[in-house]
């Protein structure tokens, strides 16, 4: 046989290979590597559907036959800003990935999981064989150039606190400023936080006949948090509070008409944002500090101060593709929360505070953003920073889904399993979770009538009543036979204690627990009840600081060019936080720590 002929011989063959395998249906699989082949998807756009916290997720992914093109979020009911690094990243990385064992984004867990199952159900109608797309892409270690950047003034943390701090200072004169923010999105704790600010509001109060003063703030804030807090920080706190509810709305943020008291506040003075949870906060904030020039680096984690001569002057960060050196001019504030996301941490410095390791549950869930982890109290340590107060942690009555309705008290009672008031809802917050440990299954409900709820329905802290009740969070029922009987209860001791607790409003007077505080009677149908349990929320002790927001060092000198402001400093709220205090915190001694570094 020529070579001629043998060659067109071996073509024939591998053709008749191919066309027998082209003729069995075999479709292609993926590589070892997780690579997708050729055909294995039918071409076209397809739509799909998942559940988020805000409730359903649509979106529309465009294939051809062996790779996704696209992912477009259509429609979505998630809070604005919570939720908005799953729906910058996620999409990208299906496509990059070419895989949908993506890695939900830090702070948008149920976010991020509704686009995934979302995607996962569009992907499915394109007759592919799933199995090759849950395969986790491997991506190639790359090496992090070296980054070195200067500003006048440095902060770590793109919370409440970090922004209200970089707006300070460049109304205080800065030229720039560079903020840090580990997580994919700027926000903290405070973009997920109820939204209620505690202040004296004069004119707003008087309207609703709601006597107040600042003396009566701070002398509760001082007794709330059992006469263990700085008193001097205490006065400032309350008397610039309302300074910053003023502050706040020059800048743009809207505020509702009645001023109520939230779960712990003690007393109606919690001015409340028109924009849901916190995410009116973060935005205006940021709004204004970027308008002015703030450079803000995301998914870049601080790790260690840089000391120069007994000073503080930069940072050392590490980001998506570098390692970065950030001097500080002026100086670093230091805003990067406390450690309610670090369960080892707050059971490390448990001792005598409310809160024990005996009395603490393992279990306890937390309502933090899983960063808030500790780090600058840990970098503020390092550098021979003095901490205060690391004993004391705050339970929230409930965690962050179950708001319910209401997070106010004067419209609402709480009741156990058995149908009954077993505390006054409107006690500090660690006297209701430490009567609520004491009920069956650790647990109780929250009760409330239509009469709070708006046309909209809307939930005082901006969601979606409809998507509660959808997801079993809140439970609606047309009498309280009803609601008894879909919750568990005894009717009949249902009906009694609200009986009684409506003759409580009528008189102002609880002659069972005390309770001060007064709205309106419940007993208008439909009526809600939200099941609650005590949640990991807020730690009390963090760095040092004086009244400047300076941090202090173990002999309570300024160390020089460090300040910090918000959840990473101790000494302000003593052994238990008013409800509605913590946003008045960042946002008061954010904006003292802007004016200090910059010599005001």
């Amino acid at each position: 046989m020529t070579k001629l002929k043998r060659t067109a011989a071996l073509l024939l063959c591998f053709a008749m290979i191919f066309m027998s395998f082209a003729g069995c249906g075999a479709k292609p699989a993926a590589d070892t590597q997780g690579t997708i082949t050729e055909g294995i998807f039918k071409p076209g756009k397809y739509e799909g559907e998942g559940k988020g916290y805000g409730g359903k997720i649509k979106v529309e992914v465009e294939v051809d036959a062996n790779k996704i093109l696209s992912v477009k979020v259509l429609e979505h009911k998630e809070s604005a800003g919570v939720s908005d690094g799953a729906f910058e990243k996620l999409p990208t990385a299906f496509v990059e990935q070419q895989s949908v064992a993506v890695d939900t984004v830090a702070g948008c867990t149920f976010s991020s999981k509704g686009i995934i199952e979302a995607v996962k159900n569009a992907l499915e109608k394109t007759g592919v064989d799933m199995k090759q797309l849950e395969k986790k892409a491997e991506v190639a270690d790359t090496e992090k150039k070296e980054v070195e950047k200067t500003a006048e003034v440095v902060i770590i943390g793109g919370g409440g606190a970090g922004l209200a701090a970089a707006e300070s200072a460049y109304e205080n004169g800065a030229k720039s400023v560079i903020l840090l923010e580990k997580a994919a999105t700027l926000g903290g704790n405070t973009i997920r936080a109820g939204g209620a600010y505690n202040a004296v509001n004069p004119e707003k109060q008087k309207a609703q006949g709601i006597e107040d003063s600042i003396e009566k703030h701070i002398q509760q804030t001082y007794e709330g948090g059992h006469k263990v807090g700085n008193m001097e920080l205490i006065k400032v706190l309350c008397n610039n509070a309302y300074d910053g509810v003023t502050w706040l709305e020059g800048l743009g943020l809207q505020w509702q008409d009645k001023i109520g008291s939230v779960v712990g506040s003690m007393w109606q003075r919690s001015n409340q944002t028109v924009a849901p949870l916190g995410t009116g906060y973060i935005e205006t904030l940021s709004k204004a500090a970027t308008a002015k020039g703030c450079e803000i680096l995301l998914d870049t984690k601080a790790n260690e101060l840089i000391i120069e001569n007994g000073r503080v002057v930069g940072v050392k960060a590490e980001g998506p593709d570098s390692i970065l050196t950030v001097k500080a001019e002026k100086g670093v504030i230091m805003a990067t929360g406390g450690y309610a996301a670090n369960p080892e941490m707050v059971r490390q410095y448990l001792s005598d505070g409310v809160y024990t390791k005996d009395n603490l549950p393992a279990d306890v869930v937390s309502t933090n953003a899983p960063g808030i982890v500790g780090d600058g109290i840990k970098m503020g340590e390092a550098i021979g920073a003095q901490l205060i107060d690391m004993q004391h942690i705050q339970l929230l009555p409930m965690p962050s889904d179950r708001f319910g309705p209401s997070i106010n008290v004067e419209h609402s009672f709480f009741i156990n399993k058995e149908g009954k008031r077993f505390v006054k809802e409107d006690g500090a917050r660690d006297e209701i979770c430490l009567a609520t440990f004491e009920q069956k299954d650790g647990q109780y409900f929250m009760i409330n009538d239509s009469k709070i709820i708006p046309e909209n329905r809307k939930t005082l802290s901006g969601e979606d009543l409809n998507n509660l009740i959808e997801k079993g969070l809140v439970v609606e029922a047309n009498s309280l036979d009803e609601l008894a009987e879909k919750i568990g209860v005894p009717a009949d001791a249902l009906k009694k204690t609200t009986e009684t607790f409506n003759s409580y409003v009528a008189s102002k007077s609880d002659a069972d627990f005390g309770r001060k505080v007064w709205g309106e009677k419940i007993d208008k149908a439909p009526f809600y009840a939200t099941l609650r349990f005590p949640a990991l929320h807020h730690t009390m002790g963090g760095l040092k600081i004086n009244t400047k927001t300076e941090v202090l060092d173990k002999n309570d000198q300024p160390i020089p060019g460090l300040y910090a402001a918000g959840e990473v400093t101790g000494g302000i709220h003593g052994a238990n936080r008013l409800g509605g205090n913590a946003i008045a915190d960042i946002i008061v001694f954010g904006r003292i720590a802007g004016a200090t570094v910059m010599g005001k």
